[in-house]
């Protein structure tokens, strides 16, 4: 476990007190209109110090890019003083504190369209999930939801985070973008794989520009990303390594693998015996931060896991003990809580709602 104990520094200055991440979590506890709630406060300061690094849950960065009711925004100024005590109490035993920002593109469920239909590059209805037929966004459009982006980066930078993480990951707008099977434009935005790119590559380029002029400390720019799709034609594990090669030169500070299991092999490739962390790893060859992700619970996943990553990601497991790297490191590992009951919730700042919907998951 010496590893999980390091501290880690990233190029841009900012240190982590080590290898620990907590992963974002959709808790549903925002207030409508997307303020920060006293619920949202409340469970972020009983998870920090659970971690080096806080990734809160998807802050949306416009009003038709909501994709979870009950998340909040960071789509207008008015939001800041709630992300500003957000961050505050995320801060507070000395972690860093990251935003994650989305936006859901064809992804936006029918109750939370703004309009007619979804937002999304191309009108082509997402294959899973219950969804509307999008509408292919305009060139300006395509330019407006860039300044939203960067908009909430600098409401973020304003809050007093340490960094944000865009969530180009889970078929959400950004992924959609990259994936041949969402993005079916014939302009700048779209067609070619080099053109596929040109969404997420921009909005790198124009953050870090962005973050240079504005932030006056040390400032995270991250990326979640998802390796690959199921789809056809979909993403695949060499699509999103070119797609890393090209955000590396332009200053990206660390990649968040979004997976089911974080030591799993390819889902397109399933007679790989690498897994697709091992994979993106060699292929980086320490170049980029890597966060692994996805059902890491045991001690072996984590000290495995950290031999090919940077950082190992938490969700569940720092849902429902948010001690556990304490007892994991001051060898009171049989403390370890697996799961917890409605008797807990309150000690665990779970917000009621939330744990009500998701009792079941909790209990473990």
């Amino acid at each position: 476990m010496n590893k999980l104990e390091d501290m880690y520094q990233f190029k841009v200055g900012l240190t982590t007190q080590n290898r620990l991440v907590l992963a974002p979590l959709t808790i549903s506890s925002s207030l409508p209109g997307g303020y920060v709630s006293s619920a949202d406060i409340a469970f972020y300061r009983r998870r920090a110090g659970s971690a080096g690094m806080l990734i809160t849950g998807s802050a949306y960065v416009c009003e038709d890019g909501q994709a979870f009711r009950g998340s909040f925004s960071a789509a207008e100024d008015d939001k800041i003083p709630g992300l500003r005590n957000l961050a505050s109490a995320m801060k507070s035993k000395g972690n860093l504190a990251i935003l994650q920002l989305y936006h859901g593109g064809r992804m936006v469920p029918p109750d939370l369209v703004v309009g007619d239909r979804p937002l999304a590059p191309s009108a082509v209805i997402a294959e899973h999930g219950q969804v509307l037929e999008p509408k292919a966004a305009t060139r300006k459009e395509v330019e407006e939801l860039l300044e939203a982006f960067l908009a909430a980066i600098s409401r973020a930078i304003q809050a007093g985070f340490d960094g944000v993480e865009l969530h180009g990951a889970n078929t959400y707008l950004i992924q959609q973008f990259l994936s041949p099977h969402s993005n079916r434009r014939t302009d700048q935005w779209g067609g070619t794989e080099h053109n596929r790119r040109r969404f997420a590559k921009t909005l790198v380029k124009k953050a870090k520009v962005l973050i240079a002029a504005q932030a006056d400390r040390p400032f995270l720019l991250g990326y979640r990303l998802s390796p690959e799709e199921i789809e056809e034609p979909g993403l695949s594990l060499f699509d999103s390594l070119q797609l890393l090669e090209q955000l590396i030169p332009l200053g990206l500070d660390y990649v968040h693998l979004s997976l089911a299991q974080a030591q799993q092999a390819s889902l397109r490739n399933p007679q790989t015996t690498e897994s697709v962390v091992e994979q993106i790893s060699q292929k980086l060859a320490g170049r980029l931060p890597i966060i692994a992700v996805g059902g890491i619970q045991q001690t072996s996943q984590v000290d495995e896991l950290l031999q090919i990553a940077d950082f190992v990601a938490m969700g569940r497991q720092l849902l429902v003990d948010p001690d556990w790297l304490t007892k994991v490191t001051t060898d009171q590992e049989a403390m370890v809580s697996r799961g917890c009951q409605e008797a807990d919730w309150e000690g665990l700042a779970l917000p009621l709602a939330f744990a009500t919907a998701m009792g079941s998951y909790l209990e473990g």
